[in-house]
């Protein structure tokens, strides 16, 4: 019987995404049971050629990886004692089966036996146990191993797979990650807040599966709790695979409001006039926020104090790094002291938010399409590396208008994206104006969107672009309620 892989070990093992093996399974493309695929249907659909050329595997998870800004994701096994754990569990299951085949065996040998005394009488028993004993030759026969059974055996040692009741979700934990910080990573949305484990925010019922503590916590679950099967998700790795029992948030309205002080790591030219702030946050006092939402920004100045509202820059799965992509703008307090060289490394900058329902639709696969002037990439980028982080959705478009010279700052990375995604479209605009050159991105992208009424547009820039750019998606055949725009 060929070996059967949940959704998130066959996505990996073939380098596409769970949302494409979904897809293929509601087209018909591919038979699934109870959400598990054969490897014999892998097979059939990924010839051994391809799977074993990791290439398209590899790239995808390089960019994924550099995708995150600071937060380079470093490939580690498990701790001794998990992988130890795992690696004993394997082989009782190997034990197992083995006294399986063993008992099996000895049932079809005596079965044999029983009927070689009566063929004499019947020629069909006769032909029956010539059936039977070609049948266990063939069983029995020694043929090679092959690659994906072996890449399948080898992914349960060191990886664990965590579904999440009631929402079906699945990942993957790897290396020393915690369940919480895996999930993060995967894109979902759990409910947390230290990361630490002194608040119990995460905490989540391990309804099936190991799990084993990697950290001390100050956080005390009750004697009621311990009976039921909670633990903190960011103080607990998974040993097996596991369900865990969570609620997620549906949308910034699950999001609670928080004021946290941060401290600047780096300022960053991205341009002549575009600079990066990378603000990070004490470890036991995170932000939790959605991609694409915004925080209000403050600094403590003789002269009174200086508040921005920006859009972050980076993705959920990093809470503690927060990236900001600012333009030079007298106007805007933040901004003009940035490029002032008033904020210096270490400083102290509060962080209150998060603030917009400029966010992806958690229960949607629909295509994407964005599109960015100049610094409103910054929530797009948000949103590309959340959207890759979840595998959810299979096909993006951007777009991106510079009005200025260094309006592209960022261009390599959409590049990557591009190459290292099939279903990955990048174009890049230029125009001084951005209310026509807003017009003339949408027309781009109305030719090469397959049907505009399928997708989710976002939009982010400047309020003339933005409202340029709205209008004409609409206009172009883009479901109203599903064109969002933020301006930047």
């Amino acid at each position: 019987m060929s070996q059967l892989l949940n959704l998130a070990r066959a996505a990996h093992l073939v380098g596409v995404t769970r949302g494409a093996l979904q897809r293929m399974i509601r087209a018909g493309e591919i038979e699934a049971l109870d959400g598990m695929i054969s490897v014999d249907e892998l097979l059939r659909l990924f010839p051994a050629a391809a799977i074993e050329d990791s290439g398209a595997l590899e790239r995808v998870t390089r960019i994924r990886e550099e995708s995150f800004g600071s937060r380079v994701r470093e490939r580690l096994l498990p701790s001794q004692e998990v992988l130890a754990q795992r690696l004993f569990a394997q082989s009782q299951e190997l034990a197992d089966l083995r006294r399986y085949l063993h008992a099996y065996h000895e049932l079809v040998v005596a079965t044999g036996e029983k009927l070689a005394g009566w063929s004499q009488q019947d020629m069909r028993i006769k032909a029956l146990q010539e059936f039977l004993d070609s049948g266990l030759k063939k069983v029995l026969a020694i043929e090679p191993a092959r690659t994906l059974d072996a890449m399948a055996n080898m992914l349960q040692v060191i990886s664990a797979q965590v579904t999440v009741r009631p929402s079906g979700r699945q990942f993957l934990v790897e290396g020393n990650d915690s369940i919480l910080q895996a999930g993060l990573k995967a894109g979902l949305r759990f409910s947390y807040g230290c990361g630490s484990g002194s608040c119990g925010l995460c905490k989540a019922r391990i309804v099936s599966g190991e799990v084993r503590q990697t950290q001390n916590s100050d956080y005390r679950l009750t004697e009621q709790e311990r009976q039921l099967g909670y633990a903190l998700l960011c103080t607990h790795t998974a040993v097996s695979d596991v369900v865990v029992e969570s609620l997620e948030a549906s949308g910034p309205a699950d999001i609670p409001a928080q004021d946290i002080v941060a401290t600047v790591r780096a300022v960053q030219s991205l341009g002549a006039d575009t600079r990066l702030l990378h603000l990070q946050t004490p470890r036991s006092n995170r932000l939790r926020f959605l991609a694409g939402q915004s925080v209000t920004l403050g600094l403590a100045r003789p002269g009174g104090d200086l508040e921005q509202t920006v859009a972050l820059a980076s993705c959920p799965c990093d809470e503690r790094n927060l990236h900001f992509h600012l333009a030079r703008e007298v106007a805007a307090p933040i901004s003009s002291e940035l490029f002032a060289d008033g904020i210096k490394v270490g400083d102290a900058v509060s962080v209150r938010g998060p603030l917009g329902d400029f966010v992806l639709d958690a229960e949607s696969a629909r295509p994407l399409i964005f599109a960015a002037c100049d610094t409103g990439f910054g929530p797009i980028k948000s949103l590309i590396e959340h959207a890759i982080a979840s595998e959810q959705v299979e096909k993006f478009a951007l777009y991106w208008l510079a009005t200025r010279q260094d309006g592209h700052y960022l261009a390599n990375q959409c590049r990557a994206w591009a190459a290292a995604f099939d279903q990955f479209f990048y174009d890049e605009l230029v125009d001084a104006d951005a209310v026509a050159g807003g017009r003339h991105l949408v027309e781009q992208a109305a030719r090469g969107a397959d049907a505009l009424p399928e997708c989710d547009v976002f939009v982010a820039g400047p309020a003339d672009f933005v409202a340029a750019a709205r209008a004409a998606f609409s206009a172009a055949g883009a479901a109203k309620d599903r064109v969002r725009g933020l301006l930047t």
